[in-house]
């Protein structure tokens, strides 16, 4: 008669055999979650630097052509985000956007009322920037100037405001 094996050995046999089967399903889902994790969404991200303070809110506008922008933003866009400043950083995530020529404005409403609110002559009391670092002298800069090709993949931007 052959002999019969123990409750001990039985259970230890299936507690491997449920470890080496979680140990395979760990192993071969790591690397789909890390390509997950290191391709983000394909789309245009923008890093929105030296926000001054936490309060209001940033709008990021993007423009596929030269009319409206930057000033019209809200008639004129493609697309816009307007985002909650946490801890003096925002970033605008567009996502599903055709490749083609953009240009973006961003601009931080402190007092979110929707425009960016300008003192004596014009000037901005509210932060602003636009993509290429496009500069605002006497004036806002053009589309041209701001402007950057997008190929429809993945594309990181940084832009820093001014105040």
């Amino acid at each position: 008669m052959a002999p019969v094996p123990s409750l001990d050995l039985i259970l230890s046999r299936a507690l491997r055999r449920r470890y080496a089967a979680w140990f395979a399903a760990l192993v071969f889902a790591m690397p789909a979650a890390a390509a997950l994790a290191q391709s983000p969404c394909p789309g245009i991200h923008v890093k929105v630097l030296n926000i001054r303070n936490s309060t209001g809110t940033v709008a990021c506008a993007l423009f596929e052509s030269e009319a409206g922008f930057p000033v019209e933003y809200l008639r004129s866009a493609t697309n816009i985000m307007v985002i909650k400043i946490r801890k003096s950083q925002a970033r605008c995530d567009f996502e599903d956007i055709p490749p083609g020529t953009y240009a973006l404005a961003v601009i931080h409403d402190e007092n979110m009322n929707g425009i960016l609110d300008t003192g004596f002559m014009g000037v901005p009391t509210e932060g602003y920037g636009f993509s290429n670092d496009a500069k605002a002298l006497l004036g806002a800069p053009s589309f041209s100037a701001a402007s950057f090709q997008y190929d429809g993949r993945t594309l990181d931007l940084t832009i820093g405001l001014q105040y």
